[in-house]
């Protein structure tokens, strides 16, 4: 499974432990937090002003999940190590 941005932050915490060290780094007060089953990713980078592709990297590469591939007709994938 891919760590996706509409994910509720409680599951990212609970699938991937590794993640709450990047949730400390931005200075989120997610970890334990009452509405962290209900606040996504996405809601969380904007909540706190974070750019949410950089957010959403730090949170794939902490998970081991890596990049995900652009989705839709016409998307082209480059791996940034390529």
């Amino acid at each position: 499974m891919t760590l996706d941005e509409n994910m509720p932050l409680e599951e990212v915490m609970r699938r991937w432990p590794a993640t709450i060290r990047v949730f400390l780094n931005y200075r989120m007060h997610c970890i334990g937090c009452p509405i962290s089953c209900l606040h996504t990713a996405r809601d969380a980078a904007r909540e706190h002003g974070v750019e949410l592709d950089r957010f959403l990297a730090d949170l794939r590469n902490a998970a081991g999940t890596g990049p995900t591939p652009p989705r839709g007709p016409g998307a082209v994938f480059r791996n940034a190590e390529a």
